[in-house]
Parts: C-alpha cells; structure tokens; sequence
C-alpha cells in the first residue's frame, strides 16, 4: 500500500488569511458552546498547538489538515497569524486517511459527517470490507458499519443529520436505530410499505412529542415484537398492528405487542436456559461437588418446583 501519511517539512507562523479549512474535512459540524470555550482559552493563553497544513499550489493557500477550529477561533479573535506545522501536499485518500489518524483520539464528530468521508474512501481505493476499512482509517469495525448504514439513506434525510443548528438536528442514533426494523423482510413485504415513506413516520412519531416513540431505542422493542409475532405465526395479526402503529401518529410502540407471541418467546428463552441446565447437569462430576451442600439444596428446591408444576399441568410424574 502507498504511503497514507505527508511527509513533515517544519513547524511556521502563517497568516490568517493564507489559511483555508479542508474540504475533505470529516468533521464538518462545529457546534458553538465548545467553540466559546476554546475561543477563551486562546484568548488567554494563546494556541499552543501548531496547526497541521499543507499548501496548496493549486489554491495558493494552506489548507487545514488538524485545527480548524483554533483557526476558526483565531479569525474571531482577530489574531494575525498563527503557529503552523506544514506537511507536503496529500493526495485525496492521504488527506483523508489523515484526518481520520489525526482525530481518531478526540472528542466524537457527528456521525454523518463522517460517513460521507468514508464513502469518498470507499469509491477511491474501491474498498467496500468493513475490517479494512477500519484499519485504513482508526475507526472501530462498528463504526465503520454504523457509517454504512446511514450512507443507505437518501440525501434528505443525511442533510437533517447534518443540519448546523443542533436543536434541529436529527441525531445519526435515531436512523441508525430504524435501520433494523426498515429493512426488516417482514415489513419490507407490506403493501402498504414504502422506504421513505415509513421513515417519514418514525420520525413523525419521534418529534411530535406524543411519546409514541419515548427514544431512538424503541426500535429494538419494536424488532422484537415483530421477531416474537413472526417466530408465533402471528403474522396475520401483527401485519394488522403494524400498519395501525405506522399510520397513527399516537400510537405507541406497545401496539404491536402480541401477548401470546410474547408468552412463545419466553417460553423459547425458558426451554433453551433449562437445555442449558441439562447438559450441565449431565456431565457433572459428583465426587468433585459431593460436599457443596448449596448445590444439592437448590437441586431439591428447582426438583420440587418441577414437580409442582407437572402436577399443575396434569402431566404423570414418572
């Protein structure tokens, strides 16, 4: 592989105006809170950390690598120059893989943001594997795959990941959350059922404040509601729920609970935690726990409670 870092050249004091942000910067929201309190502490103390840049013969300027928001702070503050270290001009991919390495340890960015620089890698080296990926660019595999999923969202609904104002922007969570239940083989096959269509409703239910969808985190019950009813044959009934829940804003996720679906499930999750019982129990070593009176006491009682239960249930204790 070619080398994915600019070489260094030195460390330098430029102008402010020589300097332009990166247009393959991943971050691309700056929030203005954390930005007041770094244009504070520049303005007492300086900016001790050089900028990262390279200069561009083809603008004529240095274009930021790692400090755009010292910069950003610095026009505010009126500073005439600042401390630089200057690197050789990137190509494309190193400017990016860069940018991830040099960030890879701060404060999170907004996800989106990311993603979309991450699709610029993926086109260029033509790498679509989620553990290369994350090699490539210090990122975790799970986020690598986090990237991906909201890259599978038409443009409207990335803008609103990346809208500037954070009180109106919708946080990458909420369609990350989605992405299991939108895609899901069940409600794909509805005739109701429209990708964006569904979205738009989520997100309905989710803003309106109704408490329809409480948090982004619904969408796991919702999966499992829609899991258990499949896995029971419920799916007549739940098909039924389903397009109620998704055309009525003040529905709540509750809905699409199916009672005996979810009796089926925990019946399934009790039979597979007593196989697990069984197959402990039937390689223990009874020399090895004959004096752990704890074990032989709560062999009786779970004995007993069995017992109980089969007679209940009319069933022959043999």
């Amino acid at each position: 592989m070619k080398q994915l870092a600019p070489a260094n050249i030195g460390v330098k004091k430029v102008k402010i105006d020589e300097l332009l942000p990166n247009p393959h910067n991943p971050r691309m929201l700056f929030d203005r809170a954390p930005l007041n309190i770094l244009k504070s502490s520049i303005e007492k103390v300086g900016i001790l950390v050089p900028l990262t840049v390279y200069f561009s013969n083809q603008k004529n300027k240095y274009i930021i690598l790692d400090g755009q928001r010292r910069w950003m702070c610095a026009k505010e503050l009126h500073l005439k120059e600042v401390p630089v270290n200057q690197v050789a001009e990137p190509t494309l991919v190193q400017n990016i893989v860069t940018m991830f390495q040099i960030h890879k340890l701060r404060e999170d960015w907004e996800l989106m943001p990311t993603a979309l620089k991450l699709e610029v890698l993926m086109n260029e080296l033509n790498e679509k594997n989620d553990k290369k990926l994350a090699t490539l660019t210090g990122l975790d595999q799970s986020v690598v795959i986090r990237c991906k999923r909201l890259l599978s969202y038409p443009k409207k609904y990335q803008d609103q990941m990346l809208d500037p104002n954070p009180q109106k922007r919708i946080k990458a969570d909420f369609f990350i959350e989605l992405y299991p239940v939108q895609n899901d083989r069940f409600v794909t096959k509805q005739k109701w059922f429209s990708k964006d269509k569904f979205t738009d409703r989520m997100l309905d239910k989710y803003l309106n404040g109704s408490g329809a969808i409480k948090s982004v985190t619904d969408f796991r019950i919702i999966k499992q509601y829609i899991n258990n009813a499949v896995k029971a044959n419920k799916e007549t009934q739940l098909s039924q729920k389903l397009e109620e829940f998704v055309k009525d804003k003040d529905i709540a996720v509750e809905h699409l609970k199916i009672s005996e679906a979810a009796i089926s499930a925990n019946v399934r999750k009790l039979i597979s935690e007593i196989s697990k019982i069984e197959d402990s129990l039937r390689v223990i070593d009874i020399k090895a726990v004959y004096g752990e009176e704890s074990l032989w006491s709560h062999l009786e009682s779970l004995m007993k409670v069995i017992k109980d239960l089969l007679q209940k249930s009319g069933r022959r204790i043999k």
